[in-house]
């Protein structure tokens, strides 16, 4: 592992930290990754960080918290060392492996392509659904690759049951990966003839979804009384955040991006761009939810030239992450409400949003404006949150009075 250039120029690294206002401790804590970095790398302990990633995160004991800093340090670290970029607070830990594709034969890798270049093109589909659906595409045919299969024409349905079941026959793949595998097969049928063949072969399952834990009357109530002006048990930005995904219905990442110019104060609007599926949408700001953010941005909010609402609130008080530190702020929201604290308890913002959207249902409201209110392109997209619609779903319930039920079944 040559570490000339980060043994030359990590002064310059610490040096940006300081100046951007990092805290002492944490630059600290880089130092010391740093030096321990080039000491295994002198020791012949490393060549490489991807060596550094395991023997610095899994040869040891840590916390979970304490294994997501090390990373993301480490990554921080390796970006500098070999693109010479400097961390901002913003940028995502990039995934370290390989693409699938990259590996597969000419055949296979031109129909991972054709699916790529067709839906970019029909312009339908987030670039994230395509990369996810690509990427599913290319382990399929990586795994008939590696079954040394090399032609689509010469795939058989035994080969297809191979790839989705492990050596005792048990599915290793289901529904959602299927799914995915067969919209790039489908899509790829006209200029690969034999994707129509494959498609045949793939095995069907049922699509399975679990029930969806929601929130009871009474966990409401204790969320909106942590969630009041004179409550202590939070800071005003968790106040505000939390207002916003309970009154709002909000996603955690849409939270995130709202920028001051996000809000119209003289309309009473809030102008949010879903991250989820691109669309611009705009609703009514409430007093409680206008209050609540007021509050934060004129007693709490650090000053700073970041243009997001919500920010960190330690330098460099840079925006939000919109998953890790959204899933913390609802984690604290229901610690400090007293509510959902057992292991397997659904404690993230979408909870919030789904209750939106069951109570309004179970008001009657109907399901065009509920999906207008909750920013749904598709009004199937309102399905799971019907299963929840008590008042409505006991109006079709059929009594048992007609039938004959021994005494015994109602003492149980």
């Amino acid at each position: 592992m040559n570490t000339t250039n980060l043994r030359d120029n990590y002064p310059k690294f610490l040096s940006h930290l300081e100046n951007a206002d990092y805290q002492k401790e944490y630059v600290r804590r880089f130092k010391r990754e740093i030096e321990t970095i080039l000491h295994l790398a002198d020791a012949g302990k490393v060549s490489s960080y991807a060596d550094v990633y395991q023997e610095r995160l899994y040869t040891s004991v840590l916390a979970p918290d304490s294994i997501r800093i090390r990373k993301n340090m480490i990554w921080a670290i390796e970006r500098f060392d070999l693109l010479g970029h400097y961390p901002n607070g913003t940028h995502k830990r990039a995934m370290l492996l390989k693409s699938p594709r990259n590996r597969l034969c000419i055949e296979y890798k031109a129909i991972i392509d054709c699916y790529v270049e067709t839906e970019s093109e029909r312009n339908h589909k987030k670039p994230s659904s395509i990369q996810t659906q690509s990427n599913n595409g290319s382990m399929f045919l990586l795994a008939l690759q590696e079954q040394g299969i090399t032609r689509l024409g010469d795939v058989t349905e035994d080969d297809v049951f191979k790839v989705f079941s492990n050596q005792e026959g048990n599915t290793k793949w289901h529904y959602s990966c299927k799914h995915n595998i067969g919209a790039v097969l489908k899509t790829c049928v006209d200029k690969h003839p034999d994707c129509a063949r494959v498609l045949a072969f793939l095995p069907a399952f049922k699509r399975w979804r679990k029930n969806i834990q929601y929130l009871t009357q009474d966990e409401v109530v204790k969320v909106r009384k942590v969630l009041l002006p004179d409550s202590k048990l939070l800071s005003l930005r968790d106040k505000a955040i939390g207002t916003l995904a309970l009154y709002m219905g909000l996603r955690g990442c849409d939270i995130s991006n709202i920028t001051m110019d996000s809000v119209d104060w003289k309309n009473d609007m809030l102008h949010i761009n879903q991250q989820k599926t691109g669309v611009a949408f705009s609703l009514p700001l409430s007093a409680i939810v206008g209050n609540a953010i007021h509050d934060y941005i004129t007693l709490e909010r650090p000053e700073t030239e970041c243009n997001y609402i919500f920010i960190a609130q330690t330098r460099p008080f840079g925006k939000l992450k919109g998953g890790p530190t959204m899933s913390r702020i609802s984690s604290a929201i229901m610690k400090a409400a007293g509510i959902r604290q057992e292991s397997g308890d659904r404690q993230g913002f979408h909870i919030f949003r789904h209750n939106l959207a069951t109570t309004l249902l179970g008001n009657g409201v109907s399901r065009p404006v509920i999906s207008n209110i909750v920013g749904h392109i598709q009004p199937k997209s309102l399905e799971s949150y019907m299963r929840a619609d008590f008042p409505h779903l006991k109006e079709c319930a059929v009594g048992i009075e007609r039938f004959p039920v021994s005494q015994e079944v109602f003492e149980i």
